[in-house]
């Protein structure tokens, strides 16, 4: 399981020394997209610098579209359509795809299900037959299902319930919405992957794996038409399915703060900001993509400077906003000194917050994060595999692959004004909530315990 952070953070940058103004974006006349009969879009980007080509295929499925009871199943299914279909033994999509020098990968978020794929242009064909395979034919054998709940079982011990990071921020995301599903972990609860039946596994796939419920992106060596005559060929023959419910629930507004104290063992406290923020498309977004790269970017960002090389009071500051399909959370992560007093790191960040909010960023801070974000930005175009990536995430997130080739420009207009607004809006005490985890040899309690208060 892997979240997709924001969209210009994601991968690190490369500064750049001065300011000009954003080149255009080349390649956009060479982009097509195709609907098909049955609700699938798919998109193509060629590129003949390599023999080779990356596909990612959109599913509009994360654990905002699930509920108590079923909770990670988006994220289960992204093991389950590797494990077999009624023509292909589990196993077999990896044994095929690496015999001709192919490669595969997917992650689940709050909002999608991604599958990637990497392989020379001479598999097109093998690959279209095995993505469409799954996507029309996955198997549900009792065994099979048994063994992957094990699978995630471990995982989630691994990556939440035995990681201090990971269990704190479970319970701040769970007290940060109170009826919004993004208050669900992907992961799922304990109970619910011990739980999940036969039947919620085979109407969960018919809901969200309808093609019309996928956007299937690629970019390399092809010429489109006959990428088109290929989704034809395996792709329209699935029959679409009735669209799924819309996500109704908007989270009410927050009037006051969110408190979180978890006790365990640790080395270290972890303190933890959890602010409310806007959707992928909102037009704030790329000033608020800047504004935490102002804050947690690089050894020269304000936070990192400020607590970790002046004040020595975190060993690391980070930080991400989850950009999607409804307004989210901005986050800020410190890991502190042993011994560190958090109330106290709390204040002095608190006064540095506020000091932005009241008086903006500098020229230079500003353009420091537009020069790393452009250099990520063109970092990833320069690769068939952040074409597809990129054209993917505009056409699911913004609404529009087109989008893409006007990010430059946008990032460039945006101004110190505007950075200022953002950060009175996101940065707001009432609408956060704070989590803090305590190492357990610095209190006198027996067993874990987890507290939560809101506070006006």
């Amino acid at each position: 399981m892997r979240r997709i952070a924001s969209l210009f953070l994601t991968f690190g940058a490369l500064g750049v020394a001065t300011a000009s103004p954003a080149p255009t974006v080349p390649g956009r006349e060479a982009v097509r997209s195709l609907t098909l009969a049955n609700g699938m879009k798919v998109i193509v980007w060629p590129d003949r610098d390599i023999p080779n080509i990356a596909l990612y295929n959109w599913v509009r499925v994360g654990s905002r579209n699930e509920a108590p009871g079923i909770t990670g199943l988006a994220h289960f299914f992204e093991h389950m359509m590797f494990n077999g279909t009624t023509r292909r033994a589990p196993g077999e999509f990896d044994r095929l795809m690496e015999a001709q020098g192919g490669a595969n990968n997917a992650f689940t978020s709050d909002d999608v299900t991604v599958y990637q794929d990497w392989f020379p242009r001479s598999a097109l064909e093998l690959v279209f037959d095995l993505e469409s395979d799954r996507i029309a034919n996955l198997a549900f054998v009792p065994e099979v299902i048994e063994s992957e709940r094990g699978v995630v079982f471990s995982e989630r011990r691994l990556r939440v319930d035995d990681n201090n990071h990971g269990i704190l921020s479970e319970q701040v995301q769970a007290t940060a919405f109170v009826a919004h599903p993004y208050q669900f972990p992907t992961i799922g609860w304990p109970s619910d992957i011990q739980s999940w039946t036969l039947e919620d596994l085979q109407r969960f796939y018919r809901t969200y794996y309808a093609p019309n419920n996928q956007t299937m992106v690629l970019a390399g060596d092809f010429e489109p038409e006959e990428v088109f005559a290929l989704a034809r060929k395996y792709f329209e023959p699935i029959p679409r399915q009735a669209p799924p419910e819309e996500v109704r629930t908007r989270e009410p507004e927050q009037l006051g703060e969110r408190r979180v104290v978890v006790r365990r063992p640790a080395q270290t406290p972890l303190l933890q900001y959890a602010y409310k923020a806007p959707a992928a498309n909102d037009p704030r977004a790329p000033a608020a993509s800047l504004l935490m790269s102002i804050l947690v970017e690089g050894d020269a960002s304000r936070l990192h400077r400020l607590l970790v090389e002046e004040r020595k009071l975190a060993i690391e500051v980070s930080g991400y906003w989850h950009e999607g399909f409804d307004p989210g959370l901005f986050w800020l992560y410190l890991t502190l000194p042993e011994g560190s007093d958090p109330e106290h790191v709390q204040s002095v960040l608190d006064a540095e917050l506020e000091r932005i909010t009241r008086e903006g960023v500098t020229a230079a801070e500003l353009q420091r994060a537009k020069n790393l974000t452009l250099a990520s930005f063109w970092k990833q175009l320069a690769t068939i595999d952040g074409k597809a990536r990129l054209l993917g995430e505009f056409e699911v997130f913004h609404g529009d692959w087109r989008k893409l080739f006007d990010a430059p420009a946008q990032y460039e207009a945006v101004t110190r004004d505007e950075i200022l607004a953002v950060a009175r809006d996101i940065l707001d005490r009432r609408r956060r909530t704070v989590g803090v985890l305590l190492p357990q040899e610095e209190v006198e309690v027996e067993a874990e315990e987890v507290t939560a208060c809101a506070c006006s």
